[in-house]
């Protein structure tokens, strides 16, 4: 599992994640599965080097799919949101200060190869306590698909203002303009969202409002060596540094400035238990 993971999850290995197992339901027939269909529907769809990116009705296929799934189609148990922060069977041993540090679990449902023609997509899905956090990311030149399966789910998401605008900040790190694309929180059921290479919020943060699960599928997957490289951001507000790009004044907020940095994720591996995809 180690050696498949995603870009984006050897950040997380890099930074000492530490793993344990997901609150799951017993595993699952692979008969009439909503997982092998959406996956199939994605092979016929994703290409591995996301040329050409997916039609407007193959994403609205795909969503369509997703928005069936509920969290008993992939193993999972819908956590009480009064149930300790989402920690499910973990609550009697942890004590009261313990809960409100426990990590995301993240669950792969498939990852292919990205070295031959099954590397078109990786499924997976992040299973939130309240207040946890994956920090404000990029996915270059990738569409992606989320579906919150429960609970309820802050996400802020921006959008590279084109042209390039950058400036430098009082350490002289580099910063760059982004408009606002989405802030909301997403409560399930809800419908799919997509964000796609230079729209839609391709730059975003996840907050847990309450104990919530999101599965993602990401096309083409990460791949550092194509330029598909996951990158961590700071928003700064957009008064903090100058522009040549002048805005109204009421519409500041909707601007801000994206500098890299650091990662500081706490995330363990779960084993996922629903139906699996027969390649």
């Amino acid at each position: 599992m180690l050696q498949k993971a995603s870009d984006k999850f050897r950040v997380f290995i890099k930074k000492r994640v530490n793993f344990g197992v997901c609150r799951s339901q017993t595993s699952m027939s692979r008969q009439s599965s909503k997982v092998e269909a959406i996956y199939e529907l994605c092979k016929k769809t994703f290409t591995p080097s996301g040329s050409p990116p997916p039609s407007a009705e193959a994403v609205s296929k795909i969503s369509s799919l997703l928005d069936a799934i509920h969290p008993a189609d992939v193993g999972l148990k819908e956590e009480n949101p009064d149930d300790d922060r989402g920690l499910g069977f973990f609550r009697d041993n942890l004590n009261r200060v313990s809960r409100w540090t426990q990590p995301i679990t993240y669950l792969n449902l498939y990852e292919g190869d990205s070295f031959t023609v099954n590397g078109f997509m990786q499924m997976c899905i992040f299973c939130f306590p309240t207040s946890s956090v994956i920090p404000l990311h990029d996915h270059p030149g990738m569409t992606v698909f989320s579906k919150v399966l429960y609970g309820s789910l802050h996400v802020r998401a921006y959008d590279w203002v084109e042209p390039s605008q950058e400036s430098k900040g009082s350490n002289y790190f580099p910063v760059r303009l982004a408009k606002l694309a989405v802030d909301k929180v997403v409560t399930a059921p809800c419908g799919t969202s997509v964000l796609y290479p230079k729209s839609g919020g391709n730059l975003h943060s996840f907050t847990a409002v309450t104990p919530c699960a999101v599965l993602d599928i990401l096309t083409p997957p990460y791949r550092e060596d194509l330029g598909r490289k996951c990158t961590y951001y700071r928003d700064y507000p957009y008064t903090a540094f100058s522009t040549e790009i002048k805005v109204e004044e009421e519409k500041e907020e909707e601007y801000a400035w994206l500098g890299e940095t650091e990662p500081n994720i706490y995330m363990r591996e779960g084993n996922y238990t629903g139906p699996t995809i027969q390649i």
